[in-house]
This record gives C-alpha cells, sequence and structure tokens, in this order.
C-alpha cells in the first residue's frame, strides 16, 4: 500500500513537471511580447527641438547629460531653434519640459557649439 503511494506520487510529480508552465517561454514569442510592452520605447530625439523649459517635476523628458555616445547633440540658441538638436531655453510656454537626471534617462544629450542633432 505504502509502496503504491510513492509510485502515485512520483508518478504525478512527473506528469506535473512535464506540463508547460505559463510564463515560461514554449518557442512561441508571447513572454517576449509581454516584456517588450511594458519598456517604454525610446522617443524619437530627431523630433525633440525647439522651446525647451528645464523642470524639476512632471517633464515630457527625462535626459541625462553625457559626453560621448549621446543619442542627441545640442546645441543651446537665443533664436530659430527649427531644426534637430537645436534648444532655446525659456522659462514658459515650452514645446518640451526636459528633466535633468543622472540615471535611467528617456535619452542622453551632449552640448555641442555646432553641428546639433542626431550623431
Amino acid at each position: 500500500m505504502f509502496r503504491n503511494n510513492i509510485l502515485f506520487c512520483v508518478l504525478l510529480l512527473c506528469v506535473v513537471m512535464a506540463l508547460p508552465r505559463p510564463g515560461i517561454s514554449t518557442g512561441d514569442d508571447t513572454v517576449s511580447n509581454a516584456v517588450s510592452s511594458t519598456r517604454k520605447a525610446k522617443p524619437d530625439v530627431s523630433k525633440i527641438y525647439g522651446k525647451i523649459q528645464i523642470v524639476n517635476s512632471f517633464p515630457d523628458y527625462k535626459v541625462q547629460i553625457v559626453n560621448s555616445f549621446p543619442d542627441l547633440k545640442v546645441q543651446v540658441v537665443n533664436s530659430f531653434p527649427d531644426k534637430a538638436g537645436k534648444w532655446q531655453i525659456v522659462n514658459s510656454f515650452p514645446d518640451y519640459k526636459i528633466q535633468i537626471v543622472n540615471s535611467f534617462p528617456d535619452f542622453k544629450v551632449q552640448y555641442v557649439n555646432s553641428f546639433p542633432g542626431v550623431p
């Protein structure tokens, strides 16, 4: 009797182990699609230009300033911020609100004196 119970438990354990588990990929991309849908897509940095306001809260984008390997090269201008990477810093009526962060940015920028835009 005891031996039959052990054999039954072992058999049941083998069947349970052989069944597919939810959340584990069985060859299809259901798990990778679920993970990728929760990630925030990188913004199209070529469209981020114009009047920019630097804020501490409720930004449109979080930006990290770097010296190399930027996503966008930014030139600060006083007028005509009409191309990718040209930013005019304003205190009111911005096109975009930017928060400067040290980690977990939406994208990285490098300040330049000439040739702004996507590297």
